[in-house]
This record gives C-alpha cells, sequence and structure tokens, in this order.
C-alpha cells in the first residue's frame, strides 16, 4: 500500500496506447494547483514519457502500489470536456477497443507529444580510448559537437537505414546512452511584420525627413509608401504584403531595418482564416425545396433524425445552406460532415462563398498545425465545421446540428486502426448526447437508414425532382454479349458508346467514363505454360500499370518491371487480360485522336491538389474526356457533362458480401447522375453482359423502392442488418498453420457460448496479404442490447486469452463492429 497522506492529489490519466485501463499519478505539491480535467500532462511511463489527458482527480486513496509523479503540466486551459470524455467512453465500449485507440484518433497529431530517442555521451567519455568502427567513431564525433542526436539524424549521417547495431554497439562499451525528451509538434504560425521606429511613429515631420533620407533609393522609397499605404487599412503591416504592393525584394526591407525606419517583429497568426473568401448570397430557394425545409422543422419538434432521400442534382445542398443559416442565426455551430474532402471540393467551396470565415475545414490533407488550431477554434470560434468523419471528435460546445452529406458512402467506415467506427453512426449517437438535430442526405440512401425511416425511427423527406426543372437523364443499357456476337464493338467500347461520345464532342459537350478498376490490365499470363503475375505478399495477381511497365499489387504496394517475355518458358506474347481506366484512357486517345482526354484515379490524383486541379480543369472545360474510377461518382456538379459511359456495369454486382447489391446500385445511381445537371437533357449509356439483371432495370428505371423492398426481404430472410447486428473477428500471422488452429480455436470457445450466431472461421478471397495469412469469424447478433454486450465482452475476453497464450502472442487479432 502506497505511503501517501491523505491530502496527497491524484489523477487518473488516459495514454494514447492500447492500454486496457487507465494510469494513477501522483501530483506534486507545487502542480497541485495547476492539475484539471482535461489538461495534458507529461508522464513516465516504461522508461519513456507521454502526454497524457487528466480524466479524473481525487484525494486519499489507498492504492496496492507505489504511483509514480507527473512530470508536469502541459495546458492552461483543458482540450477536451467532460462531454467529449463520455463520448469517447461510448465509442471504446461499443467498438471494443481502449479509450487510449479513441484519443489517438481524436486529437490531431499536434497534441499529442512523442517521446523521441536522442543519444547522447556519458560525461567525461573519451572516445579516442576506445576501439571503434569507422560508424562508431563517426557518430561518437558527431554527438560530441551537437551535443545530441535523433535516430533520424544518425541516419542521415551514416547513410542508412539500419543504424540500431551501431548505437547498441556505443551503448555496450558504455560510451552513450540513450535520453528521452518530448518533443511538441505544434508550432503556432508567425509572419514577419513591419512598423516605423517609434520616434518616427510619433513625429511626422522626422517621417517627412525619412523620405529626404532615402530619396537616392527608388526602391526604399517605394517600400516605404507601400507601407504608409497598408498602415491605413491595417494595425499591423506583413512584410510580404509590401513586397507585393511594391515589388522590393528583402535586401530592400533590411536596408530600410539597418536605417532604424523599419522595426522587424515576428506575430503569431492563424492558419484558418486567409481573409480572401468572398461572401455571395445563397441562391433562392424552389417552392419544393422550401416544403422540404418546413417539412423537415416539423419533424424535428418529434424526432431527432431526418433522412433527405433527394434524386441527384435535386438541390439537397441549397437546403443544408439554409438549415445552417438558421442554426448560426440561434447562435449553434453546425458540422457538416461529406465522405471524402478531397473529392468534394465544389460542395465546399460552395459553403464558403455563402459563409466565409464561419466556416472551418477538418481532414487528415492538412498539416498537423492547421488541424491544431481547427480544434481549438472548434470550441467557440468557427460556426461551421466541414469535415470528414474524424470531425466528429472536434470539442464543440455550442453544437446544434450534424449534417451527414451523401450518408451511405462506405468512405464513414474507418477500418484500420480502432476504433473501427462509422462516423454517420457516430455522429447521431453525438447529437443525441448534445441535444442537437441531424440531417442526413443521399440519393441512394443506406439500407439501415431506410429501414430506419419505415419503422418511423427517423423522418423522411423526399426530393423526386431536379433543381430547375432539369430532367433525370436518359439511361440505356447495352447489352455486349449481342454487340460482340454481331461485331459492334470496336475494342472494348460498344459502337453505341462510341457515337454517343462522337456525337457528344461534336455539340461542344463534355464526357465522363466510368471505370472501377485503375491500372491497364487486372492480369498478365502466358498462355503457353500458365505462368502468370503473382504478388510475392499477397493471394493476388499484379496488375500492369503500361505507362510506367510495371506490375503493381493494389494491396500492399509491392512492384516489379513488367518482364519483356515470359520468365518461365521465354515466351515472348505475354497475354493481358481485362482493363482499367489506363487502359480505357490509352484505347480512346487511338479511338478518338482529336479528344482532349484526362485519367483520374489514385495513379493520377493521389494528393489533394492533383484532385482539386483534375475537377476544376474539366469545371472550366479545359479537356473533353474525364476518365475515372469511383472518385468521380461523389458529390461532383459538372454544367457541360452530358454523357456519361460505364463500361462494365457488372463489374461492382459479384462479390462476395451481402451488400454488393446495395453497393453496386449506389455507384451505378451516383456515377449516373453526374450527367445533364443543368440545362439540356444528359444521357447514360451502361454495357453490360447482363442487362436483364434486376439492379441494373432499377438504376435504369431509377426505382428505388423496388430495390430496397427486394433487398430487405433478403437481409430480414438471411438474418443480416438491419434486422441483425454483426461483427468480424479477422486473425493474421506469417504462417498458414499458426492462424489456422488459432482461428479454430477461438471459435470453438466462442461457439460454446453463443451457439450457430458464429459463423466460420473461413479464408476470405484474398486469403493472404502482405505476408500476412488472413482466418475470418463472423457473428450475427439479435437486435438486444444486452446480448449484443454479452457476446462483445466474450470476445474481448478470448481476445485477451490469446494475447498471453504461448504460440499464439504472434497472432493478430481484429475486431470490427458493424463492418462495412
Amino acid at each position: 500500500m502506497t505511503d501517501q497522506t491523505s491530502d496527497t492529489v491524484y489523477v487518473d490519466v488516459i495514454l494514447p496506447l492500447a492500454l486496457p485501463r487507465q494510469y494513477t499519478y501522483t501530483v506534486p505539491k507545487e502542480l497541485e494547483g495547476e492539475v484539471g480535467f482535461g489538461k495534458r500532462v507529461e508522464v513516465p511511463l516504461r522508461n519513456k514519457r507521454y502526454s497524457g489527458l487528466i480524466v479524473g482527480i481525487s484525494k486519499g486513496l489507498k492504492l496496492e502500489y507505489k504511483t509514480k509523479d507527473i512530470l508536469g503540466v502541459i495546458d492552461d486551459m483543458p482540450i477536451i470536456t467532460e462531454i467529449q470524455f463520455k463520448f469517447w467512453e461510448w465509442i471504446a465500449k461499443y467498438y471494443c477497443c481502449t479509450i487510449g485507440e479513441v484519443m489517438l484518433v481524436a486529437l490531431p497529431a499536434g497534441l499529442k507529444l512523442t517521446s523521441e530517442t536522442k543519444i547522447v555521451l556519458k560525461d567525461g567519455v573519451d572516445v579516442y580510448k576506445y576501439e571503434l568502427t569507422d560508424d562508431e567513431f563517426l557518430i561518437s564525433e558527431a554527438i560530441e559537437i551537437q551535443n545530441e542526436l535523433t535516430i533520424e539524424q544518425i541516419r542521415g549521417i551514416l547513410g542508412k537505414k539500419t543504424v540500431y547495431p551501431v548505437i547498441k554497439s556505443l551503448m555496450e562499451k558504455g560510451i552513450a546512452f540513450v535520453k528521452e525528451e518530448l518533443q511538441y509538434k505544434f508550432k503556432p504560425k508567425t509572419i514577419k511584420i513591419l512598423r516605423l521606429s517609434p520616434q518616427l511613429e510619433e513625429d511626422e515631420a522626422k517621417l517627412s525627413e525619412t523620405f529626404d533620407q532615402v530619396q537616392r533609393s527608388d526602391l526604399q522609397t517605394k517600400a516605404l509608401l507601400a507601407y504608409i499605404q497598408l498602415r491605413r487599412s491595417n494595425k499591423w503591416v506583413p512584410q510580404t504584403a509590401i513586397y507585393h504592393l511594391s515589388g522590393v525584394t528583402s535586401s530592400v526591407i533590411n536596408a530600410l531595418i539597418k536605417k532604424d525606419i523599419f522595426i522587424q517583429e515576428e506575430r503569431e497568426v492563424s492558419r484558418l482564416d486567409n481573409g480572401l473568401d468572398e461572401v455571395v448570397p445563397k441562391q433562392i430557394l424552389t417552392p419544393i425545396q422550401e416544403n422540404a425545409i418546413r417539412q423537415i422543422k416539423e419533424i424535428y419538434e418529434e424526432k431527432d433524425v431526418v433522412l433527405l432521400h433527394g434524386v441527384t442534382g435535386s438541390g439537397k445542398t441549397n437546403i443544408y445552406i439554409e438549415l445552417i443559416e438558421e442554426a448560426i442565426a440561434r447562435d449553434e455551430q453546425v458540422l457538416f460532415l461529406l465522405p471524402e474532402i478531397a473529392l468534394t471540393a465544389q460542395i465546399v467551396a460552395r459553403i464558403k462563398k455563402v459563409f466565409g470565415d464561419d466556416v472551418g475545414l477538418y481532414h487528415s490533407k492538412m498539416s498537423d498545425n492547421e488541424r491544431v488550431e481547427l480544434f481549438k477554434a472548434s470550441m467557440y470560434k468557427k460556426k461551421v465545421i466541414v469535415s470528414a468523419r474524424s470531425g466528429i471528435f472536434l470539442p464543440f460546445q455550442k453544437l446544434g446540428l450534424i449534417i451527414v452529406d451523401e450518408e451511405h458512402d462506405a468512405s464513414y467506415k474507418q477500418n484500420d486502426p480502432n476504433p473501427r467506427y462509422h462516423g454517420r453512426d457516430v455522429a447521431i449517437y453525438l447529437a443525441t448526447s448534445l441535444g442537437a438535430k441531424v440531417l442526413l442526405g443521399s440519393a441512394t440512401p443506406s439500407l439501415e437508414s431506410y429501414y430506419n425511416c419505415k419503422q418511423e425511427k427517423y423522418g423522411l423527406v423526399k426530393l423526386s425532382e431536379r433543381f430547375g426543372d432539369v430532367a433525370m437523364p436518359e439511361l440505356e443499357l447495352v447489352d455486349l454479349k449481342y454487340m460482340y456476337k454481331t461485331n459492334r464493338m470496336q475494342s472494348i467500347f460498344s459502337l453505341h458508346l462510341l457515337e454517343n461520345i462522337k456525337e457528344t464532342l461534336a455539340r461542344k459537350e463534355q464526357v465522363l467514363i466510368f471505370q472501377n478498376r485503375r491500372g491497364y490490365a487486372p492480369t498478365v499470363n502466358c498462355e503457353l505454360c500458365g505462368w502468370t503475375t503473382e504478388c510475392v505478399n499477397c493471394d493476388v495477381t499484379l496488375t500492369l500499370h503500361k505507362y510506367m511497365e510495371e506490375l503493381r499489387c493494389h494491396y500492399c504496394g509491392y512492384r516489379i518491371k513488367m518482364p519483356p517475355s515470359c520468365p518461365a518458358c521465354g515466351n515472348p506474347n505475354l497475354n493481358k487480360k481485362g482493363y482499367g481506366t489506363e487502359k480505357i484512357e490509352l484505347e480512346l486517345k487511338e479511338l478518338l485522336p482529336e479528344a482532349n482526354i484526362k485519367r483520374m484515379d489514385y495513379d493520377t490524383a493521389k494528393t489533394k491538389n492533383q484532385q482539386e486541379h483534375l475537377i476544376t480543369d474539366f469545371e472550366e472545360r479545359k479537356f473533353d474526356i474525364l476518365i475515372g474510377t469511383q472518385m468521380i461518382t461523389k458529390g461532383l456538379d459538372f454544367e457541360n457533362l452530358k454523357l456519361v459511359g460505364v463500361v462494365n456495369a457488372d463489374s461492382s454486382i459479384h462479390f462476395p458480401d451481402f451488400r454488393a447489391h446495395e453497393r453496386a446500385y449506389q455507384m451505378l445511381t451516383q456515377v449516373s447522375g453526374r450527367a445533364g445537371r443543368k440545362g439540356t437533357q444528359g444521357k447514360v449509356i451502361l454495357q453490360s453482359f447482363m442487362p436483364n439483371h434486376q439492379v441494373l432495370k432499377d438504376v435504369v428505371m431509377d426505382n428505388y423502392d423496388s430495390f430496397y423492398a427486394r433487398e430487405i426481404m433478403e437481409r430480414e430472410q438471411f438474418l443480416y442488418p438491419p434486422f441483425f447486428r454483426t461483427l468480424n473477428i479477422t486473425l493474421r500471422h506469417k504462417k498458414f498453420n499458426v492462424v489456422e488452429e488459432a482461428s479454430r480455436i477461438m471459435a470453438s470457445n466462442l461457439k460454446k457460448n453463443i451457439g450457430s450466431r458464429l459463423m466460420g472461421p473461413a479464408q476470405p478471397s484474398v486469403a493472404r496479404v502482405r505476408g500476412m495469412y488472413i482466418m475470418n469469424i463472423f457473428i450475427k447478433m439479435e437486435k438486444n442490447p444486452k446480448l449484443i454486450r454479452w457476446i462483445k465482452d466474450l470476445v474481448l475476453k478470448e481476445k485477451y486469452i490469446f494475447s498471453d497464450t504461448k504460440g499464439f502472442q504472434s497472432v493478430r487479432v481484429k475486431i470490427d463492429v458493424d463492418p462495412y
């Protein structure tokens, strides 16, 4: 038992680690006045230092172990609230993970201090007395000069990735040791500003004399005039503003500083507000939209969640803007969730044009420093936050409305790491706990959300017409079997699709071609000996990327050069099967040499800037045809796009997943909805080998209710969501016999308690990824909260048993609640 006195202050601290519990630390007397809920503290753990969050304060505890002291208090003010902490606890409990893992995802990296390893020399060590290798001597000298070196710096000096043997040897010889020191990641943004020296500021006569002082230099005179002009409308003048206005360089400014005319200072500024967003009036609502808003408000009097089911191009964004404006008028904050920020630049631009600097963006493409500033600004300052799924972790104080656009989108589900949460579902829970309202928007709602409307758990508002009385696109199915049989194909395009492309281009209109597979060809093989290109790490074939003449694995990133002939038998005529976006691009360029064609997939648009440039260029009609993967299906609005062609509408239907038909319907309907959104009616051509498939018929007829009725009946029959809850356990190991045995034992142990609810273990369709063999155990659970909690606890208990069982400690166990 500890020997602290009864007035000793203790704090419960959570750390950004996958730890099963909180840690308790004592607070030194001199820090007692500084600790508080939600503040970060520096604490020791296992010979390292971490920044943890205080989530509990108490006195006079009787503990069975000796506690360590906190080393310091980092924050003056809390960075999370008690409501947030309870929200984190719910996520950890529901999604079967630790609260440290929730903290790791919830806080921006800049607020999580890391213990960066540094190497220092022992005091009084003479390195010349030791027998050192060249590498050891080089590092010892470098540390002596710089006092300490990080691991990364040592790698740079030696030009090697593996430096641990050198460090270990220096430590074993008693020359060096490891120093652990917390590193602050967040750095405020500062800019250089200029002001006049005090004597010039106070005396206008002296300022006039200053112009005489610089009259021989036209550039210095220009800089001084620019400063005076800028000073009239600004409290302080950024140095860069003088550069832009006067055209001078830094050497001119430095000369004026040396003459004691200017004084240079650094000032901390926000990264969030650039002051460049011009606010424009919102669009006038149509009577149909006004009626929809009226219905939403009426439903909100009884229910907290409304599903806005509006066809593509029906103007859902206008309704969002109206509701945001009303929330701001009530002094409430709004969280606007989008599936992928980088692919919805047009919506973001519209929101910012209406609300200006009241809008903050929050997503993974931002720098750490920007994320920290937005995190803090979301407490009070920012009225509207536009974000990807991670926005649900921001510390809102006055949240009144959450909008989840494209609520059906699979991007809202986090797959790795823990917590594997669904942004839409968690947003609804958060809104309920804060007393806020939720608006879900989609042209193709998820079956779960639509079912909740049918059960009257959610309200439902429909928009069945496009904005501005624009007609829905004309959809046509092209039978590929018939086209091939009657020689009406040119490469992978039916003559009907090619003719429509040519006619569209002749009218100076644009075309979008969709194929949900990147690369040139998914498979390369030899027909003589049967050799095929397989990944060394995964059980998949390598995809040919012709531009780089490479074969790549889309699972682990492994890549090799395309062999000129079969490595097994020497056959130079290798067969390239299938087609991706790259092949479509090359084929179209041959068939339509005068057309300007671009491709948008992960290869051409990896970064946010690349994606935005492609979208902007297409919007500005800088090219004629855009070829892309599912990137191009989400929220894009192009005025001149009149034809959409789907090269193979069957590719997404036949997946071994109970959601395959739902995803296929959503994807095809969404990509079809890009056509003819303004002005004249658009056209969509779907090429298919099975044009009579019911999913394709529902897409062509735009019959969501028919699709829903059929799918929901199958879900009920086979005990799938929304009628049952599901949980998937994935086990991974580098040896197949180990993971097979582990999964068999785990399934057997669980089945003793939960019986036929458990299915498996079974191998997934791709049974090895990144050198790890995979086995899955699938569990279906009745919608009984107590039963679901009991099963989750059993699964967690089994996971922890495995982590302590000899032979299975290295088996990775992943629990995915509500897999999507």
